[in-house]
């Protein structure tokens, strides 16, 4: 059973992971840089195709777009961990499940997506610079569905609008300096108290977020340009980059739900003295 030093030693672990964030290293921030050049040379045909998959991917804060999965992989998952049949527990129940079963779902989904991000990297790391244009939208598409499901195995809803926003927080997070990190965090704590809309309004522009995290990628994912000899630094870019966007979402949404067990404590507590 959870109880509350249970629950404050987790949050406790959360936070430290919060402020181990460390600055992109000189390497990533000189490698923004070369991404001008792979402008040039990207021919005007690949560039219309990319603009579309990006505005699509832009839409996901609007309708979810081609992103959005079921959630009944998810908590079928979730189901045989805490040893329940999967047709008692809905996604409407999740929360009421203990953290560790949430956080040992989590973790093998996270290793999961690393391992199919090590072959998409692959694949596409052996065509040089045209399959390196379609490795960005493929990747940024990886990243937002095991964000999601990082929000099912936590109780959380990824077809609500708040959390479609959280998401793309969270891969701003995954792509943002030490300083940039922080504030994210700080806009996160605030935005649990604010409604929607406010939340919307504080979003920066998802162009500004795509682009962001399309150039985070830094020098390293320049050895894509070089057929066949991509395949080993496409395999290691994608699969580090989904392993930090998958951790950032594990913690961020591990960190709410935590939160929100202590303050449901909080208030049976309250509502059992006030009783007596």
């Amino acid at each position: 059973m959870e109880n509350r030093e249970m629950l404050l030693e987790a949050l406790k672990e959360i936070e430290k992971w919060e402020q181990d964030q460390k600055d992109l290293w000189f390497w990533e921030k000189l490698g923004r840089i070369p991404f001008a050049l792979l402008d040039r040379i990207t021919p005007n045909i690949v560039h219309e195709w990319l603009g579309k998959i990006l505005d699509e991917l832009g839409g996901y804060i609007q309708t979810g777009g081609q992103y959005l999965i079921s959630d009944k992989e998810i908590i079928t998952q979730l189901a045989k961990e805490a040893q329940l049949r999967p047709d008692y527990l809905a996604l409407d129940k999740v929360p009421a499940l203990p953290l560790h079963t949430m956080d040992k779902v989590a973790e093998e989904l996270k290793e999961s997506r690393k391992q199919f991000a090590t072959m998409q990297g692959a694949t596409t790391g052996f065509g040089g610079v045209f399959t390196l244009a379609i490795d960005i939208p493929a990747l940024l598409g990886l990243s937002l569905k095991v964000l999601q499901e990082m929000a099912l195995s936590y109780g959380y809803n990824p077809k609500d609008k708040h959390e479609r926003i959280f998401i793309v927080k969270c891969l701003q997070f995954a792509s943002s300096d030490f300083v940039g990190k922080q504030a994210i965090i700080k806009e996160l704590a605030a935005a649990e108290t604010a409604q929607v809309g406010e939340s919307i309004s504080k979003l920066e522009g998802w162009r500004e977020v795509i682009f962001t995290y399309r150039d985070n990628y830094g020098w390293k994912k320049l050895f894509q340009l070089v057929p066949v000899v991509g395949i080993i630094f496409g395999a290691y870019i994608n699969r580090s980059t989904i392993d930090e966007v998958a951790e950032a979402g594990q913690m961020l949404y591990r960190k709410r739900r935590v939160l929100e067990k202590l303050a449901r404590m909080d208030s049976d507590d309250g509502l059992a003295k006030y009783n007596l």
